[in-house]
């Protein structure tokens, strides 16, 4: 059994793979896209209950709480850690090609 390279299946099915993905299919750029969301929803919102789509009962003053100080910061770490990530990929690449 002969594996394929992920270029030689692309080639040998005839679908061209972009160098890159488009915007919508990168799961990072909708989760920065969600905390600035989140955020702007808490700023214009401030000490108003966060109403939800799908329950009836709004997130009060506890529950938007747990939101800036747990949420927020998880969202804002792994942000963070695919930075430092994608750094690390970058200077890897211009040592190959230097």
């Amino acid at each position: 059994m002969v594996l394929l390279s992920a270029r030689g299946a692309a080639a040998a099915t005839g679908v061209a793979r972009a160098l890159f993905c488009r915007p919508e299919e990168d799961p990072f750029l909708s989760l920065e896209s969600t905390l600035r969301t989140i955020e702007g929803m808490l700023r214009r919102g401030q000490g108003l209950p966060l109403r939800r789509s799908w329950m009836e009962q709004p997130y009060g003053e506890e529950e938007v709480t747990l939101l800036e100080e747990e949420v927020l910061p998880v969202i804002q770490q792994c942000l963070a850690r695919v930075e430092e990530l994608d750094q690390r990929l970058v200077a890897q690449r211009e040592r190959q090609e230097g």
